[in-house]
């Protein structure tokens, strides 16, 4: 089989890596890729934004199956060209990735598939926002939870106590023409599953935990995702069906209904509040860096299951998982999230691999031949182990063998995890973050220390 995945960051490489170890081999080819993914596959010049380029390549190699990683393709359309021009397609269409590019339509979904999911007010005149607020937060309950409509490259999300934070933010958003949706707050640790879906038919993948904050403790401002890990000792026996028949199944079916289907991955963002799960958000896309540790742990070939689902021949049957823990600590430049260094040289990954990880390339480029730092999150460093407590230590002493000048990372993840709880998860109504390109980009908290994601 010949496969060309779509994509530069983290979330791609980590794709390819277990398309790699698929038998037999499938040829791989990425645009553009990443040094990483060069291991791999062949990678080809065409920019991740370039649709007629996608389609030109897609034919030049007579591929079997195109996977889209990144959200912004897909929400202006690529599935939908690479599909129109004879091709399978893995990823959703541009009408059904509104799901992720449209907080208020995903919510229009949900309300009418039965989902559960945060109370929250649209608002587009800002002669609403104070009876918006209030509805959403009677008798003056906090944090305020206010959310540009929309892609917003991980900036779009304000979270705080203060109600003039709240409403100025909102104020912003449609002062330069946007759209506030505004938000119930969720509390409780998230869960992240993902779900293969070829527009009738759903499969679960084996969830995961991230971690936003920048800081060990979960402290600090919300970044793209410092690490992740995967099984989840601590989660109610039966959460994964219960998301399938309460939250993802319907969801689909809805889409379906309105001949919206979809294909692709399912990205169910959750809250295991004190009222129950609660949906905080969909992603039309594997997520990052949640992918790193749920492929990892993937022992049923990943291009068949992909290509079934976009041929919309999905067979509902478990998938075979590794009973390993898989923990992933990224590696992010100075300065990131505020203002990330780049072009920094980057030494240390053989290192790291022959302690018994490997190395993802997330934010990275070739410079005169020398690998240097080109986003926020930089590398990704996976460790495996027979529990979470003996991955973690793999991933940790292999992270501290990368040399890369005022880099930082987290030591705590997967701490709790391996204790049996749950991440202290401060902020559940923040979402995933953009692609890697935009993490050099994204606000973090502003001076007034409120969260912004």
């Amino acid at each position: 089989m010949k496969i060309l995945v779509i994509g530069s960051g983290g979330r791609e490489h980590a794709i390819c890596r277990r398309l790699s170890h698929d038998s037999p081999v499938p040829e791989l080819h990425a645009a553009p890729g990443n040094p990483g993914i060069a291991q791999l596959a062949t990678c080809h010049d065409v920019a991740v934004s370039d649709l007629d380029g996608q389609v030109r390549l897609a034919r030049e190699l007579a591929v079997d199956l195109v996977v889209v990683g990144p959200e912004a393709p897909l929400v202006a359309g690529a599935a939908d060209r690479l599909r129109e021009a004879g091709f399978a397609v893995f990823g959703p269409s541009a009408a059904a990735a509104r799901l992720e590019g449209s907080k208020s339509w995903a919510k229009e979904i949900m309300q009418a598939a039965g989902v559960p999911t945060a109370a929250s007010v649209t608002v587009t005149d800002p002669a609403e926002l104070e009876a918006g607020l209030d509805r959403v937060n009677p008798l003056g309950d906090v944090p305020y939870v206010t959310k540009a409509d929309g892609l917003a490259a991980g900036k779009g999300v304000v979270v705080t106590a203060e109600r003039a934070e709240a409403l100025a933010h909102a104020a912003s958003v449609l002062a330069a023409g946007g759209t506030v949706v505004l938000e119930e707050y969720l509390d409780g640790p998230e869960v992240s599953l993902f779900c293969v879906c070829d527009g009738e038919h759903v499969v679960p993948l084996a969830p995961a935990q991230d971690f936003k904050r920048a800081l060990d403790g979960d402290e600090g401002p919300n970044t793209g995702g410092m690490g992740a890990y995967s099984p989840l000792p601590w989660v109610p026996e039966g959460l994964v069906e219960e998301v399938m028949e309460t939250v993802a199944r319907p969801t689909v079916a809805e889409l379906a209904a309105r001949d919206i289907p979809f294909v692709g991955i399912l990205y169910c963002g959750l809250a295991l509040t004190s009222r129950g799960v609660r949906v905080v958000e969909f992603n039309a896309r594997f997520g990052d860096p949640e992918t790193q540790v749920v492929l990892e742990r993937l022992v049923s070939p990943l291009g068949p299951l992909l290509l079934a689902a976009a041929r919309g021949e999905l067979v509902e049957e478990p998938l075979a998982w590794s009973e390993d823990a898989v923990v992933n600590v990224v590696i992010a430049a100075e300065g990131y999230p505020a203002s990330a260094r780049t072009g920094d040289p980057i030494t240390g990954i053989a290192e790291a691999e022959a302690r018994g990880a490997h190395v993802i390339h997330a934010g990275t480029a070739l410079r005169d031949g020398e690998l240097v730092s080109a986003g926020g999150r930089v590398l990704s460093v996976v460790g495996r182990g027979a529990d979470l407590a003996a991955a973690r230590q793999t991933a940790l002493a292999a992270a501290e063998l990368i040399g890369l000048e005022g880099s930082h990372h987290r030591t705590d993840i997967a701490v709790r995890g391996a204790q049996g709880l749950p991440s202290l998860n401060p902020t559940a109504n923040i979402e995933d973050d953009a692609e890697e390109s935009a993490d050099a980009q994204s606000s973090g908290t502003g001076a007034d220390g409120q969260v912004r994601a």
